[in-house]
């Protein structure tokens, strides 16, 4: 008969119960349920169980395969995903964040794509450097605000002591 499936379930029902309450995740329980409907015969055919579970049939089908392949240890784990590699790699941020540590740092981000490309050989764009450095690195570029050489010290301090007044009032 077609759609019926040809896999014997090592676990009983008693022994997936437990197993089916103790798991953590969404998708490890579901996959543990699939077994349980099958072995309690809840669902006599994958289609059914797929219906009964709301996955597509070719799903339950390679959960199926995947127990069939390692038992219940190969059906409840999981492959690691990476996603897209980092344009700038890790040894190279952390040779950006020793540098901005250090007391001199850099005037702009502009300044950081340049040290980059020369020092490690890095070619990064503006946006993705910026990125980086603001909000992976929580740092930022050390500018230093100027200073009129007309300026004296004792306004600056009038100026501080007054202004403080101001807000108080």
């Amino acid at each position: 008969m077609a759609g019926v499936y040809k896999l014997e379930i090592a676990e009983s029902v008693e022994d997936l119960k437990p197993l089916l309450r103790s798991q953590k995740s969404a998708s490890d329980k579901e996959r543990v349920q699939l077994l349980y409907l099958l072995k309690s015969e809840q669902a006599k055919t994958v289609q059914a169980a797929a219906e009964l579970l709301g996955r597509h049939r070719v799903t339950v089908q390679e959960w199926l395969r995947l127990y069939r392949q390692g038992g219940l240890s190969s059906l409840l784990s999981h492959k690691r995903r990476l996603g897209r590699q980092h344009s700038i790699p890790q040894w190279a941020q952390d040779a950006l964040n020793q540098r901005l540590q250090q007391a001199e740092g850099f005037n702009s981000y502009g300044e950081i794509c340049q040290w980059l490309e020369s020092q490690l050989g890095i070619v990064a764009p503006y946006k993705t450097v910026h990125q980086l450095v603001q909000y992976r690195l929580k740092a930022s570029p050390k500018v230093a605000r100027p200073i009129s050489a007309q300026q004296s010290p004792e306004q600056v301090e009038t100026y501080k002591k007054n202004s403080v007044r101001i807000w108080q009032c």
